[in-house]
């Protein structure tokens, strides 16, 4: 009987169009970052994220989303790639090297896919990185602009953390916000989510590998559906997932310890 590692390599190796990965959480676990709808003892779903993580939320309480989100962004920032992130850089490199195309693209914000060196790449939920004007329309706001975090010093927010000493936009003075898709804003607000970039990509890869993720969010259910409909391959890998209900292949391993090993299997 095949492991999954060599399941994997093997319709890696016969895919000679293009390959769409799509992570999710689970692929930092590894890096000691938390997932969302996971099982493990920090996952934050529990904390109806659904509510914390809107606009609404932010307009109506701007200190407190503040606050909730460098609780977790400070951990999110220090963390490091781990071998999963360093093993999609080396298939992206593999895959490019005997001319067929790669896309990765990532529900996380945790920028750990960028520090590990991947190239082709979407953060289609944003970046913990980089915050930006609250005012639609404004040159450091939506659709298209942003700024770094580490420009704003919240050595005041975090010894008073009132709406007074939260960060301000340098153009306008509106409120600063998070660069992140919120659960009420849409893939289209702003052009860093590359969401078009995704579409086309979803109709045009002969394989999609899903690691780490529940598919239980819309571009997930935008790739998978457009796949199975123009009869493409579909992988998933996820240790914590059930039996599968649809015509895909489920991979129950942890995806830090299978890639490394497919990529090995590759000659990679």
């Amino acid at each position: 009987m095949r492991t999954d590692a060599e399941l994997l390599a093997e319709s890696i190796a016969l895919t000679r169009g293009m390959i769409l990965v799509v992570t999710g959480a689970g692929v930092s676990l590894a890096s000691g970052i938390p997932t969302f709808r996971g099982t493990d003892p920090d996952a934050v779903w529990t904390r109806d994220v659904t509510e914390l993580g809107t606009f609404s939320y932010f307009q109506e309480d701007p200190a407190g989303s503040w606050r909730w989100y460098m609780s977790r962004f400070d951990k999110v920032l220090c963390a490091e790639p781990n071998a999963a992130h360093l093993a999609l850089v080396a298939l992206e490199r593999w895959q490019l090297e005997r001319g067929g195309g790669f896309l990765l693209v990532t529900q996380n914000v945790d920028v750990l896919h960028a520090k590990a060196g991947s190239q082709e790449l979407v953060e289609v939920h944003g970046r913990a990185d980089r915050i930006r004007c609250a005012r639609d329309g404004c040159t450091h706001g939506a659709p298209r602009g942003w700024l770094p975090r580490e420009d704003f010093d919240m050595g005041s927010f975090r010894a008073d953390p009132i709406v007074e000493n939260l960060p301000r936009c340098p153009e306008c003075g509106e409120l600063l916000r998070q660069h992140v898709l919120w659960f009420d804003e849409y893939y289209h607000q702003h052009a860093d989510y590359q969401f078009g970039r995704v579409q086309l990509a979803a109709t045009q890869c002969e394989l999609t590998v899903f690691m780490g993720t529940s598919l239980s969010v819309g571009v997930t259910e935008l790739v998978l559906r457009a796949s199975l409909q123009r009869g493409k391959e579909v992988i998933s890998i996820d240790p914590g997932a059930g039996p599968a209900r649809l015509p895909i292949t489920q991979l129950g391993a942890k995806v830090e310890e299978i890639l490394p090993e497919t990529l090995r299997l590759l000659g990679s």
